[in-house]
């Protein structure tokens, strides 16, 4: 007989797990949440947070240049990069605490252990209890991607989670995966002083983004010294006690070794689905991802999965909003929403500059039939970027030039991720183009440039 019942048991305690348990308990449900490591999951321990603690160090290291202007010398000698890595993990185990304050204080019995399902309304954890549910929510999240003859080491060739946990810089790095997460570490390690090559195998690095946007990001990197190598694919690996040596083959067949003290492999992530006994109790699962319905209900009775075990956005906001309306939905509300429309889904890319978008790209646009024009505004024309020195971006919006709808956003420059938070509020609230254009915008700030992409489309800009 199980030990203990509840309402709802969370596996997981990540960014979907303990928001959805925090949810539920606030609905008035009886709730536990099972974490075999530290609350937060990967995102607070070793993704999201102490990544962008290492971005806002490296930002502050490179912006030392700029103090010489104004006569001040910085004595860079007694750098250390282990305490830049000190104050990563500070970060992460702050919030990590304070994620299990949470569930703390909303009445969440937070146990560690791993559980699997032995059959619906019951959980097996590996210290031996046996707890009954009448509903589970499965937020396992996802691990590092690994890919034939590139397989992680720890030492020389690193996974993102290796590469969090750096004491010691490298002098050279190549970084297989120019996505997301290829970026962020590319302008982490170019801006502490490591050689970076950094190879994509599709047309482009950051491929879901715009192609336009994208080249601002290209020229950026290559001035800063980051060798791109786009359309390329990695085929073998050799290793000595010194270096690794990769081999590159581009798409017209032309090969190249390129050497780096070590190599980092970022080319995407696997959901954690094994060993939980779903298939056992009827769940679908398909290369890995488990079916979920609107209201991220499986084909098991009781049993629901968010985040990245889904076939959804792998982002941390993703997960936290597919775990509300799953507990809505368990505990008899109408939720708000029903299964996420990823073009409602804000991406954001933490280099330097930040890129950030929603919804359709001019390419995908064409791609799936759609009529679209694009209208633009280049950073240089709104007055603070120019005033702080962060001139180098655009906003770009992609809209139906019949009705002016707005189809999708895309931003590069400083202060992306933040900005494109007015736009997407604006598409969702089915608002127009020429609502932002003549609303008023504080002068000087960031978010005129957005101001002035929707004067774009209206066909009125005024500072370009």
């Amino acid at each position: 007989m199980p030990s203990t019942s509840y309402d709802l048991v969370v596996i997981g305690a990540g960014p979907g797990g303990y928001v959805g348990a925090i949810r539920a308990s606030q609905l008035g449900m009886n709730v536990a949440c099972i974490e075999r490591d530290k609350p937060g999951g990967v995102c607070l321990n070793i993704g999201c947070i102490p990544s962008k603690a290492l971005i806002h160090q490296a930002e502050l290291f490179r912006a030392a240049d700029g103090l010489a202007d104004m006569g001040v010398a910085v004595d860079t000698r007694k750098f250390s990069y282990e305490s830049v890595f000190k104050k990563s993990r500070q970060a992460s185990d702050t919030l990590s605490k304070g994620v299990a304050f949470l569930l703390k204080k909303n009445k969440i019995k937070l146990i560690k252990a791993s559980a699997s399902v032995s059959k619906p309304g019951e959980l097996k954890l590996d210290n031996g209890d046996t707890l009954a549910a009448k509903n589970i929510l499965v937020a396992t999240g996802s691990s590092p991607r690994a890919i034939p003859g590139f397989e992680f080491d720890g030492k020389q060739v690193l996974s993102s989670d290796h590469a969090l946990m750096l004491t010691k810089l490298p002098k050279s790095m190549l970084i297989l995966g120019g996505g997301a997460i290829g970026a962020e570490f590319a302008h982490i390690m170019n801006a502490f002083g490591v050689e970076v090559h950094l190879v994509e195998m599709l047309d482009h690095i950051l491929p879901l983004e715009d192609t336009e946007i994208v080249k601002v990001l290209q020229r950026s990197f290559s001035k800063r010294g980051i060798t791109l190598y786009e359309g390329t694919k990695a085929s073998s690996l050799k290793k000595t006690k010194a270096e690794c040596t990769v081999e590159l083959e581009t798409k017209d067949g032309n090969k190249q070794s390129v050497s780096a003290e070590q190599v980092l492999v970022v080319v995407g992530r696997a959901p954690n689905t094994k060993d939980i006994g779903l298939e056992k109790i009827g769940v679908e699962i398909e290369r890995g991802f488990v079916k979920a319905g609107d209201y991220y209900q499986t084909a098991a009775n009781g049993v629901f999965a968010v985040g990245d075990i889904v076939a959804s956005p792998m982002l941390a906001h993703v997960a936290s909003k597919e775990a509300e309306i799953a507990v809505e939905f368990m505990a008899g509300h109408t939720p708000a929403h029903t299964r996420l429309d990823p073009n409602a889904v804000p991406g954001a890319v933490y280099c330097e500059p930040q890129v950030a978008s929603f919804g359709y790209s001019e390419e995908k646009a064409k791609e799936a039939g759609i009529t679209c024009e694009t209208a633009t505004f280049p950073y240089r024309g709104a007055g603070k970027s120019v005033a702080v020195g962060k001139s180098e971006g655009m906003v770009k919006i992609v809209y139906d030039p019949e009705v002016k709808e707005i189809l999708g956003a895309h931003i590069v420059g400083a202060d992306a991720t933040e900005l494109i938070h007015e736009i997407l509020l604006a598409k969702s609230a089915e608002l127009l183009p020429e609502d932002i254009a003549t609303m008023v915008h504080a002068h000087p700030t960031m978010s005129e440039s957005i101001m002035e992409a929707m004067r774009a489309v209206e066909g009125w800009a005024i500072h370009i």
